[in-house]
């Protein structure tokens, strides 16, 4: 039996920064939030160590932050969201300070802001050295509780998107202690985050499995740029699942790279060493390891006996696995950290179905392109995030009778445990066709296993864009095809879901 509700407002699904950030803008209407788990806890969000990139300090201005994203992203960047992305980012940092979030202050009682890797300036506002997430989200929750429009219901999980006969979006079939509920509502956003549960080794809550963007393909809904997944290059290697992350904020403050043999390596790949794009730094990384070399991160110099105080979150990482960073190498290897790709919108959070938003880490607005610029995560989340409440706001009730629904396929235990394997394994930070076709076949067979749900969608989604993509671009490398072509092109994949992959140029 499955039970029904109607809330009259927007339905939020997500609770990290873009999902919160939609209900604080969703007022005066109601705002509906659905969360796997409580609140500030299962969200990448509140993992986010580095901090906030923006053009806070007198030396920048949101173009050099424009410019330096748009180069990070590898030619795919959209200027236009890049822009609305940098040009509000300032006043997005000091609303969250306003709301209560402490973030590292200089003498004079501006931003410290870090520099980090492919930034032109230090502009990474950042909260006790690597607790910017956990404390920006902090702040966020206490917001969103003392608001009297929000609510908020915890332990539930979105199962299937409700539509009517005209394919409007409106609500969710969720599933809360094995009860079944038919939620409706005017609108829905999506903010469930990123996909690094599907990876092995990932540096991401295992809650975030790429289900919102499964669930919005399933729906019709346009996926863009799939395939571009970012591997942070130093998540700490200890065999933890997930990874603790050695933030890049440490290599911005000199930290230096080396492998078993104690040479530094940077150099030899790219001319900006240590500070050179994700991608690289990850690629460089992967390949003195598989080389043999290993690879490890030195801070005894750059940070040494600061770490307590100013990496409290990396220091006690590394000090539960009885590394001591302050007199020892960090073992460190790349690891699934961010999901360019998402559910295609506009500026305003709206996708290609009516009554569907979509904000956040599982949203593509085009400002990452094919590598995200370090910190720019968290800024999207709150900019962009209050972009999409602000348009959901205005959306008018619908008055169409949903079309009947089905909870849609699970995956779980041993059988996600194979999916994970498989991604780490050939949809890593090198990829070829060979195993590119490999996990199709495993994905695939999954499917007929156990049905298609949006955990195998989001999988296939992946796979099948990253093979069309016979190119290497950003996150995206094929060790067949290493080669950049022109001009750029956007990678759209239109309903039905795995049928149509469409690269489209810029």
């Amino acid at each position: 039996m499955t039970n029904r509700h109607h809330h009259d407002g927007v339905l939020i699904v997500g609770a990290g920064l873009a999902g919160l950030s939609a209900a604080l803008s969703v007022a005066p209407r109601k705002a509906l939030v659905l969360s796997p788990t409580p609140l500030n806890q299962g969200c990448s969000s509140a993992w986010a160590q580095g901090g906030m990139a923006a053009a806070l300090a007198d030396d920048d201005a949101p173009a050099l932050h424009a410019a330096d994203t748009i180069a990070a992203g590898a030619g795919l960047c959209d200027p236009a969201a890049v822009e609305i992305l940098t040009a509000e980012g300032p006043a997005a940092v000091r609303k969250l300070a306003a709301l209560g979030a402490p973030f590292d202050r200089t003498e004079t009682g501006d931003f410290a802001q870090s520099l980090e890797a492919a930034h032109s300036r230090a502009r990474v506002a950042r909260v006790k050295g690597d607790q910017a997430g956990r404390e920006i989200m902090r702040a966020v929750v206490a917001a969103a509780f003392a608001a009297p429009h929000i609510e908020s219901r915890a332990g539930v999980r979105v199962r299937a998107l409700l539509q009517d006969a005209e394919g409007r979006v409106r609500g969710a079939i969720t599933e809360h202690r094995g009860v079944l509920w038919e939620i409706t509502a005017d609108a829905v956003i999506l903010a469930t985050g990123g996909l690094g549960g599907l990876y092995a080794v990932t540096t991401t809550p295992p809650e975030v499995k790429g289900e919102g963007l499964g669930l919005a393909a399933m729906a019709g809904a346009v996926i863009a740029d799939p395939e571009f997944v970012q591997f942070h290059p130093t998540a700490i290697d200890v065999g933890r699942d997930p990874a603790p992350l050695a933030t890049e904020a440490l290599r911005g403050e000199g930290a230096v790279l080396v492998n078993g043999l104690d040479e530094s390596f940077m150099a030899a790949y790219h001319p900006a060493a240590e500070l050179a794009p994700r991608d690289v730094v990850a690629r460089a990384i992967h390949a003195e390891i598989a080389a043999g070399r290993g690879a490890f991160l030195d801070a005894r110099q750059a940070v040494g006996d600061h770490f307590p105080t100013e990496f409290p979150g990396v220091f006690a990482a590394c000090m539960s696995a009885a590394i001591d960073p302050r007199s020892q190498l960090i073992p460190v290897a790349p690891a699934c950290h961010y999901h360019m790709g998402g559910v295609a919108t506009d500026a305003q959070g709206r996708t290609s179905l009516d009554g569907l938003f979509a904000a956040g880490e599982c949203a593509s607005t085009g400002v990452h392109g094919a590598n995200r610029l370090a910190s720019n995560s968290l800024l999207e989340a709150a900019v962009f995030g209050v972009r999409a409440g602000e348009a959901a706001r205005e959306a008018t009730p619908a008055q169409a009778r949903v079309q009947p629904a089905r909870p849609l396929p699970d995956l779980k235990g041993a059988a996600l445990l194979t999916l994970r394997r498989a991604m780490s394994a050939d949809a890593g930070v090198v990829r070829d066709a060979q195993g590119l076709e490999r996990l199709i076949d495993t994905v695939d067979g999954l499917k007929a296993a156990h049905g298609e749900g949006p955990i195998l969608t989001t999988a296939s989604l992946v796979a099948r864009a990253a093979l069309e993509r016979r190119e290497s671009r950003g996150g995206h490398y094929r060790a067949d095809f290493t080669a950049s072509r022109e001009p750029p092109a956007r990678t759209f994949v239109t309903p039905p879901a795995l049928k149509a992959l469409c690269v489209a140029a810029e």
